[in-house]
């Protein structure tokens, strides 16, 4: 009777998980089917589309300073969120796997906690006064790309954290049993075996990174024209998206364009993350 109540609730738990699942595919696929329709009666080829530069507002021409812009602010949040992130996790996990969570480690990680959470508008305010106008870096990319890296830094500390408390003690010990050091162990067992998790933390900080518009409007601005350098003012793909839509006459459909092609780049950046994490598993098994 009991094992047949536990085949009863096992099956009620299965059925329960597939229709959420199911309907969260189903939702991404509507989202992906109503851009790829709106995008569908662009006329232009696409190569000229991301080589072209920018007319009536947007509204015509291509989007060549919109994407470079992004890919920019990308690559400085990245420059700053990376090291910094996973720097701060070692030193979290190290430091709890030696003394156990001290009072520093929880507050730290509190921290990041409540940083994750923060709404994009606080930390485009905050953009706004220490990048923009304290360290003088007015609306450009060096200032939306600070923000940026900000904005990443505790969801891929804590992902990064995560995933390295998650490794075995016992691989740490059979490492010092081995005649390792520290520093030896962390590189060759404990962060090959992150690297998954490591990276989703990566993916998740870059696609929020990429959604960004609130944060953007306070530090880089959006003007339209090709940077020549990190202290210009660019447009991102969102905030180039968000204008179309709003402000522009006419713009729908080419808000629906650049959509499009902000999906195909974090399509192409999860399948990157993806590739570098079979690589570096890989090497790891090899080394």
């Amino acid at each position: 009777m009991a094992s047949s109540s536990t085949n009863r609730a096992d099956a009620l738990s299965a059925a329960v998980l597939w229709t959420i699942a199911l309907g969260i595919g189903a939702a991404l696929a509507w989202v992906l089917l109503d851009v790829v329709r709106g995008a569908a009666g662009a006329t232009s080829p696409w190569l000229t589309y991301l080589s072209s530069p920018p007319a009536d507002q947007g509204a015509s021409g291509g989007i060549a300073s919109v994407l470079v812009s992004t890919l920019l602010l990308l690559a400085l949040a990245l420059a700053v969120a990376l090291p910094l992130g996973l720097g701060t996790a070692v030193l979290l996990t190290e430091a709890a796997t030696a003394r156990g969570d001290s009072s520093l480690v929880s507050v730290v990680r509190l921290a990041m906690h409540v940083l994750a959470g923060t709404p994009s508008i606080v930390f485009g305010l905050f953009g706004g006064v220490l990048f923009v106008e304290v360290l003088g870096l007015g609306y450009s990319l060096a200032a939306g790309g600070l923000t940026l890296g900000c904005m990443v830094l505790p969801i891929f500390v804590r992902a990064a954290e995560s995933s390295l408390r998650a490794v075995p003690v016992e691989w740490r010990a059979g490492a010092a049993a081995l005649g390792l050091s520290r520093f030896a162990c962390l590189r060759r067992v404990v962060l090959p075996a992150a690297l998954p998790g490591i990276a989703a933390g990566l993916v998740l900080g870059i696609g929020r990174a990429l959604a960004e518009t609130a944060a953007l409007l306070f530090t880089a601005g959006a003007v339209l024209r090709m940077p020549s350098s990190i202290g210009d003012s660019g447009r991102s793909l969102s905030v180039h998206i968000y204008e179309l839509s709003m402000f522009v006459p006419g713009g729908e459909a080419a808000a629906y364009r650049a959509a499009a092609v902000l999906v195909a780049l974090l399509l192409a950046l999860n399948l990157g993350a993806a590739a570098i994490v079979r690589i570096g598993q890989r090497h790891g098994a090899q080394g």
